[in-house]
């Protein structure tokens, strides 16, 4: 089976004075869109093979962009720039044209990144791939594999389409630039800003999709969560007040709130192996070389599979009808007449009642309180958190407050996880009886839960900050 890698140049500059189109350098996006795509160029291993591009100055600059991400990421042994072979027969707008330079490579040619044009690009994919995008952004990339055969015996329709990527499902920050904007609802009441913040929400979640199946960017991930949580925080906020006001159910609302919950959830231990990878690159654990290595081996081997669950339920035709009915939910009458049901007043009735019941938690807790009794505590911050978000000009003190003891929470949280995941890679690699340099990095965690044990337990009860906040 023979690889092919086809990859549009990022964006650049328009054309000004004598430049000639030949000439046109990458914007400041571009080298951007081009830094982003380094990482699954490597990961699809890409760059493992023959490497062509364009002679055309934005098609290097692409190169050079990558390359250099690639130093940054400590990649010296992928010496790109001096590898890549520049081919001005690739400075084509012709898919046909692409198509007779593509039957001439040789035939050891198994893996091939081709950086080049549209629409010679997306005209050669459609040719070879009935699976091919209708559209190829700059900077975006596509995989397709072919049956193993000479280079010019190429059929139409022949390949298949494994991966296709854009830069902004790569990176985070590039999708920010694109992402559903937020309503203006400044001039909204209650219910209209709820219900404006919900549909945002849902809109946003179904955005950031393609960036999670991706897999590059772990924020993609972190966001989705956020938004599916806020969701669901709202929802649960309507239904408190919608008992404490003995206004009686909303209809179908618990049912919907628990599959975000449920979806929410199966984001759970991808996101803290996320988490954890991301502090040893940071900081490095206290093991031998060759332990690291496995570890973090370890450790990506188990995102990896977490990640492909998560694309598989994703890409599932129930989620897409659970997501769709969670839409028609929020735009139904029922649930429009509930939020307007809401006022401040009960709102912070509500709120009043989780935070007694916080205060009445955090005084029975001790320092050698089972570590869930802290979960416990971290989970009712985060429901006070977002019920006083629903009027965050009126908490603004509060919620500052209230983030820094959800910091602390989640870092005892953080070092749970890890004991655990710790737990399970020893156990895996070197039986029931850890090494001696195991034993010490867990109980070393075990001294830092300890600390943070008793600074939670001295915090003091939310009802005298809250009681601080001035009402606006």
């Amino acid at each position: 089976m023979r690889h092919l890698f086809l990859m549009r140049h990022a964006k650049a500059k328009q054309g000004s004075g004598d430049m000639t189109d030949h000439q046109r350098p990458l914007s400041k996006r571009g080298r951007r869109q081009a830094a982003a795509m380094a990482v699954p160029l490597q990961r699809w291993r890409a760059l493992e093979g023959m490497v062509y591009s364009s002679d055309a100055t934005r098609t290097r600059e692409t190169l050079d962009e990558i390359a250099g991400q690639l130093t940054e990421l400590s990649q010296p042994e992928l010496p790109l720039a001096e590898r890549a072979r520049l081919d001005e027969a690739l400075y084509t707008f012709d898919g046909q044209a692409l198509l007779a330079w593509l039957k001439h490579l040789p035939d050891e040619a198994d893996r091939v990144l081709v950086i080049g044009h549209n629409p010679a690009l997306l005209e050669l994919a459609r040719w070879l791939c009935r699976e091919a995008p209708d559209a190829l952004p700059t900077g975006s990339l596509l995989h397709l594999t072919l049956p193993d055969q000479p280079w010019p015996a190429l059929e139409k329709h022949g390949a298949e389409l494994v991966m296709s990527l854009t830069p902004e499902n790569a990176s985070h920050s590039l999708f920010q630039r694109r992402a559903p904007a937020p309503p203006d609802l400044r001039k909204a009441d209650l219910a209209g800003r709820l219900h404006g913040q919900l549909g945002h929400l849902h809109r946003l979640a179904r955005a950031l999709e393609p960036g999670v199946i991706a897999g590059v960017d772990p924020e993609f991930l972190h966001q989705y969560r956020v938004n599916l949580r806020r969701s669901r925080a709202i929802g649960e906020a309507v239904l408190a007040t919608a008992r404490q006001s003995g206004s009686g159910k909303v209809p179908r609302l618990k049912k919907r709130l628990k599959r975000l919950k449920q979806r929410a959830q199966a984001t759970s231990d991808l996101r803290d192996l996320d988490v954890f990878l991301e502090s040893l690159a940071k900081v490095p654990p206290p093991l031998e070389a060759r332990t690291r290595r496995a570890l973090h081996d370890w450790l990506r081997d188990r995102a990896r599979e977490l990640h492909e669950r998560l694309c598989h339920q994703l890409r599932q035709p129930d989620y897409a009808d659970e997501m769709q009915a969670w839409q028609d939910f929020l735009d139904a009458a029922g649930f429009r007449q509930a939020l307007a049901r809401l006022a401040p007043a009960r709102i912070e009735a509500v709120l009043a009642e989780r935070i007694a019941g916080h205060d009445h938690d955090l005084a029975a807790l001790s320092r050698e309180a089972p570590d869930e009794a802290f979960h416990d505590l971290r989970k009712a911050v985060k429901r006070i958190r977002y019920l006083a978000e629903l009027e965050p000009k009126r908490h603004r003190r509060f919620l500052k407050w209230l983030k820094q003891r959800q910091t602390l929470l989640g870092d005892f949280q953080d070092l749970c996880t890890r004991e655990a995941w710790l737990e399970a890679f020893f156990a895996a690699e070197s039986g029931p009886e850890p090494a001696a340099e195991a034993r010490a990095w867990c109980a070393a965690l075990e001294e830092e839960k300890l600390a943070l044990r008793e600074q939670i337990t001295a915090l003091p009860p939310l009802t005298a900050t809250a009681s601080k906040t001035p009402s606006e």
